[in-house]
């Protein structure tokens, strides 16, 4: 399962961290300021997912490089086009004499409207864009256990939304049986993923088909993590929103503005607490979050907006 959890305070700029149960390593959604994100928890960091390069949501970039200096490993970072440049930009305009060569090396991944992805590797001490071979699709991002998928959303530029989603894993319930746990539950399940009926499976002196023993099996369906962020509130993007989406468990969505400014939502290109619930509920997301406030709000400002998401989400 996923955990989300944002890392800037209230009046900061946005930034999440991303945690799966039982794995090493973190993955940072956007890079706002973040005074509850701790060295460690950036130096863990395997993957950064900016959804675009606004200064609310790139700002503490430099932060980020400072602390993953000498972890001597390759961290991913995914973003729209022009993202590396960007990104080669803001590390080339500090003095890098005293870096060693294997300090940190970045690959940077960037979606395109056509559904490819450019990839960059960047590395110490002249930080030179080495283009690599170009992904097809918007998997984006995979490790192991899941993979992360993006659509384009509008902004008034390009901007990123990320759909984190785990493999289905299978399962044995051996309450079912009379059987103890062993090697043969390995077969088994390498048998049910190869769909292999008639494999001969050992089990305690005994011989089985595995066709017999798949009732104990089931399938564990994999978490779903949605991070939605700034989007202008028309139809093109929720359509895209609710394909991309639907079914999720967890969602968090910017909604950056209270109903009563929704006029400054059209015109910023941004989405409001109304609609953000609204589209929640249309994708039929279990837990949806809004995040992502507007600085020009007070702690009571912001509990009416989060009320007003929470009436348009359980709306009928």
């Amino acid at each position: 399962m996923f955990k989300a959890t944002v890392k800037s305070r209230i009046d900061e700029d946005i930034s999440i961290l991303i945690q799966q149960d039982n794995h090493p390593w973190n993955y940072l959604a956007e890079c706002g300021d973040a005074s509850d994100l701790t060295v460690k928890e950036v130096q863990n960091t395997n993957a950064i997912f900016i959804s675009h390069t606004h200064i609310d949501h790139f700002v503490n970039f430099d932060s980020v490089i400072r602390h993953q200096l000498g972890i001597q490993r390759r961290v991913t970072i995914c973003g729209t086009a022009g993202i590396a440049q960007q990104v080669q930009s803001r590390i080339q305009s500090y003095t890098w004499n005293l870096v060693e060569a294997n300090a940190v090396v970045y690959e940077i991944r960037a979606l395109l409207p056509n559904n490819t992805i450019q990839v960059f590797e960047l590395a110490p001490p002249l930080w030179e864009l080495k283009p690599l071979e170009t992904m097809d699709g918007n998997v984006i991002f995979q490790e192991k256990s899941f993979k992360v998928s993006a659509v384009l959303l509008d902004h008034k530029i390009p901007t990123l939304a990320y759909k984190f989603e785990e493999e289905d894993t299978v399962k044995i319930d051996l309450s079912q049986s009379n059987f103890r746990g062993g090697k043969w539950v390995r077969a088994l399940k390498a048998a049910f993923d190869n769909n292999d009926l008639e494999q001969d499976i050992e089990l305690e002196g005994n011989i089985y088909k595995a066709k017999d023993l798949f009732h104990l099996l089931h399938i564990k369906k994999g978490d779903t993590l949605g991070i939605i962020m700034d989007h202008a509130p028309h139809t093109a993007n929720h359509q895209a929103i609710v394909q991309q989406f639907n079914g999720c468990r967890q969602v968090l969505i910017e909604s950056f503005y209270k109903n009563e400014d929704k006029e400054f939502a059209q015109a910023n290109f941004h989405s409001y607490a109304a609609m953000s619930g609204k589209i929640m509920r249309q994708a039929q997301v279990q837990e949806p979050i809004p995040v992502h406030f507007s600085r020009k709000y007070k702690q009571e400002d912001i509990d009416c907006l989060l009320a007003e998401f929470q009436t348009a989400f359980e709306q009928e």
